[in-house]
């Protein structure tokens, strides 16, 4: 076990509070039993119908992660962790056999069949609806798997950092991304920090949160 390996998680509010991006790794490897449940926990994320409409590329081979870096204005931190997750948003998902979503979701019991035949009728509907728009929304899901990645590894003492700074292009050949609608909603890299935790602090409440309407200050 890597030394630098926390035993006990935090809890969710703990590894909220806790967090902060990391720009700056150190090159120990993540334990394979401990990057496993690191993905299970950023899958098990909700998505639109359940239609996870995402892909995730773990970038750990050193050729790759350079090839990764150099799409990414040569930031080091996709140099120094041992592997960088990417979240690729598939906006024609719910246009694809989603039969093995109906079948797995029918088995855990979430799903009857009419939930099924109605799901069969709304998806297509609803992505024709979206037009230009299921874009956007598949980087929402990926987006939401993405903030499940970050808390979780947090919570099992890994450090990590929402990059949002990649020419999207040159992302998409170092994966193998074919299909032209594919796009890339966040590249993270995920580690053991060599740097502190520093707080910058937020802007207190009544700034940035209203009830009812924007410029009704929320008074806790």
């Amino acid at each position: 076990m890597n030394p630098t390996t926390q035993v006990r998680p935090l809890d969710v509010p703990q590894a909220i509070l806790q967090r902060r991006s990391i720009k700056t790794f150190k090159t120990d490897p993540i334990d394979p039993e401990l990057l496993k449940q690191l993905v299970d926990l950023t899958i098990a994320a909700p998505s639109s119908f359940n239609i996870q409409d995402w892909q995730i590329i773990l970038i750990q081979d050193e050729a790759q992660k350079a090839a990764l870096a150099a799409a990414a204005w040569n930031q080091q931190q996709i140099i120094q962790a041992p592997v960088t997750f990417v979240f690729a948003a598939d906006p024609n998902a719910g246009e694809q056999d989603l039969t093995p979503i109906y079948e797995q979701a029918m088995a855990t019991g979430a799903w009857n069949e009419g939930t099924v035949n109605y799901f069969k009728n709304a998806i297509p509907q609803f992505q024709e609806g979206l037009g230009d728009k299921r874009r956007e929304y598949a980087i929402k899901d990926a987006v939401i798997a993405a903030t499940h990645l970050v808390l979780a590894a947090e919570s099992l003492g890994l450090s990590t950092c929402f990059m949002n700074g990649w020419i999207e292009e040159q992302v998409k050949q170092v994966i193998g991304a074919a299909d032209p609608d594919i796009a890339i909603a966040l590249l993270v890299p995920v580690g053991y920090a060599a740097e502190p935790r520093l707080n910058p602090g937020r802007l207190p409440l009544s700034h940035k949160v209203s009830v009812d309407k924007i410029g009704q200050p929320y008074q806790a």
